[in-house]
């Protein structure tokens, strides 16, 4: 279901001062007399009073953060009611809330909540509205995985900034400060107010499918650096930051999404590889930490997800690490923490274990009344239920969202994708192309000697909100610098037709750019890399995602790592190639030799500039 349309938002009124106020009032007096915008937050004492007035079902809701579909709260489009009632049983946002009285809510691109920026504050305000006007109301946390580089729901014009490893590759803990301030920023703006970013797994394998790019890299004093400036980041500008995967996601070959990853680690690996990270997430004050679905025995030999572990979420991450924040579950739709227990068990041994916040559940009645029932029947008591509101709602104090629940359409214009903000992306970006070869200094390219410039290769679906296809934008790019370049998709698996059109084009040519996306031993990428070489033409390989793919490619002459297919890296790596900036980006993961895995070819830190 795709939705490309750009109609009436259904929610387009900012609510009026009497709507916000009457709205609002529950709550205001339920935390004492309202004071001025600039007033402390309530403090515990007025939060156990707004818990000790919850029915046991709201107390229910308030530990759910659910999906929904639209692009309104009340008036989503008839295929997104459809959707709703598929899944959920309710038509919109305000059903949900009214009838699950959930604490929290998700915004995903393909759910169609994230259109523009003006239409996520309308939602983001719908939501607010719908909530606040139930009985004994409260304010909503909404969330996002607003990670950039490859992962992103809000998409332009909201300012998309390189993912975490090309970040890694900056090595700037103050790039990645400015990266979540601005990107907090806007995010809030909106009225989105928890952002499961930044990742702050190590990835030392090469052949992890689900983390990969998303990891700052493979050195844990390194990742730490950076995943506590980006929680400065965001939080200073008043979104909740989250650290993911607890704990620790980065030396699997197995996606959670679709499986269920063993790691490995001893105990003693495990202290000194993967909890660094989450350790400098709680120094640095993180508002929330979410759990992996992934087992491993050396913290807990249970066979039990860490997700559903009580000796690692309770044991490591709240007693032995000191954590008191909020706890979220990765989705609990993945199969990670469904193989082993039905989707009725899942929520309330989450709860069991430790965990504040049961993210999206692939059946929200079912995991609802399920834990309903467990505290009901004596399996989980209320006062364990009242721990993790309290944690909730403190959160949401925080935030500010019991003095200013609504967003202004104002602030999305001063705030979402302004030049300031799009120049700071671009100069980041500029810091982490890495040049890993650049054999008889073929970079950078000459307008004067390869002013025809072939554009070829893969052409993956691009990330959220981004123009793509790579191909297209490498040669949009390098036409806004002077060369003449042309474009032509030749995709991740080229047949021996399209390699073969591929290499009468690059004869027409003076210069060739190839973009690479993971090639492997056997992969046609290679061979076309090999006989695009084989013209004479000078080839440059950009690697669009994983930086591995340079040792796929010796016949290469340049070799680039963009560590991303989205706009801002393609057109940084661009201005390398023209030589308009210099490549600064060092590796943030070894690349080890294709012939011999045991063997490093590059190592973490290497990197070339001209």
């Amino acid at each position: 279901m795709h939705d490309t349309g750009t109609g009436s938002t259904g929610n387009t009124a900012q609510p009026s001062r009497r709507t916000v106020l009457a709205a609002t009032a529950g709550v205001t007096a339920a935390l004492a007399a309202a004071g001025p915008a600039h007033a402390a937050a309530p403090d515990d004492s007025r939060l156990r009073a707004l818990v000790s007035r919850m029915t046991l079902e709201e107390k229910v809701g308030q530990l759910f953060v659910m999906r929904v579909y639209g692009h309104s709260a009340t008036a989503p489009d008839q295929a997104d009611i459809d959707a709703n009632l598929k899944e959920i049983g309710v038509r919109t946002a305000a059903e949900l809330l009214a009838k699950y009285r959930v604490g929290g809510i998700i915004y995903f691109a393909w759910a169609h909540n994230t259109r523009e920026p003006h239409q996520i504050a309308d939602l983001s305000n719908g939501i607010q509205k719908a909530s606040l006007e139930l009985p004994r109301g409260l304010p909503v946390l909404i969330s996002t995985d607003q990670e950039h580089g490859i992962v992103a729901r809000v998409g332009k014009p909201a300012t998309l900034f390189p993912g975490a490893m090309a970040v890694g590759a900056g090595g700037s803990r103050s790039d990645a400060r400015t990266l979540g301030r601005i990107a907090g920023a806007e995010l809030r703006a909106m009225g989105i107010r928890q952002d499961y970013s930044p990742v702050a797994d190590v990835n030392v394998n090469p052949a992890n499918p689900v983390i990969g790019v998303r990891s700052f890299g493979a050195d844990p004093r390194a990742v730490s650096a950076l995943v506590a400036a980006e929680v400065a980041g965001y939080q200073g500008s008043g979104v909740a930051a989250t650290a993911k995967h607890f704990p620790g996601h980065g030396d699997t070959n197995v996606d959670s999404h679709t499986g269920f990853p063993t790691i490995t680690h001893s105990r003693e690996l495990w202290e000194k590889l993967d909890a660094p990270p989450f350790r400098a997430a709680i120094a640095a004050g993180i508002d929330s930490i979410m759990t992996a679905h992934l087992m491993v025995p050396a913290l807990d030999d249970s066979g039990d997800p860490a997700t559903l572990s009580r000796p690692i979420l309770t044991g490591i991450l709240r007693e032995r690490l000191g954590y008191d924040g909020v706890v979220v579950t990765d989705s609990l739709g993945m199969e990670g923490v469904r193989s082993k227990y039905g989707d009725a068990r899942v929520p309330v041994l989450a709860l069991k274990a430790g965990v504040d916040q049961l993210l999206n559940p692939p059946d929200l009645d079912l995991a609802w009344n399920a834990v309903l029932t467990a505290v009901r029947e004596g399996e989980l008591t209320e006062a364990r239920l009242d721990e993790s509101i309290l944690r909730v709602l403190r959160l949401k104090s925080k935030l500010g969202l019991f003095r200013s629940p609504y967003v202004a359409q104002g602030g999305v214009d001063r705030a979402v994708g302004t030049r300031a903000h799009l120049a700071a992306a671009d100069r980041i970006a500029e810091r982490t192309t890495t040049l890993l070869v650049n054999e008889g200094r073929l970079l950078p390219l000459s307008r004067r000697r390869h002013p025809k410039v072939l554009v070829v290769g893969a052409d993956p679906a691009s990330p959220s909100g981004t123009t793509g296809p790579p191909t297209g934008v490498l040669a949009g790019a390098l036409n806004e610098l002077g060369f003449t370049a042309t474009a032509l998709s030749t995709g991740t698996a080229p047949s021996a037709a399209t390699i073969a059109k591929a290499v009468a084009a690059a004869r027409d040519a003076d210069a060739v750019v190839a973009a690479t996306y993971n090639v492997t031993a056997g992969s046609a990428q290679k061979a076309l890399v090999e006989q695009l070489v084989a013209t004479g033409r000078p080839v440059v390989a950009v690697a669009i995602r994983n930086p591995y793919d340079v040792a796929q490619l010796p016949t290469a002459p340049a070799c680039l790592a963009a560590y991303s297919w989205t706009d801002v890296e393609l057109r940084s790596a661009a201005r390398v190639i023209a030589g308009r900036v210099k490549p600064r980006g060092k590796l943030p993961v070894p690349v080890q030799r294709a012939d011999d895995p045991e063997q490093v070819l590059y190592p973490v830190g290497y990197g070339l500039s001209y």
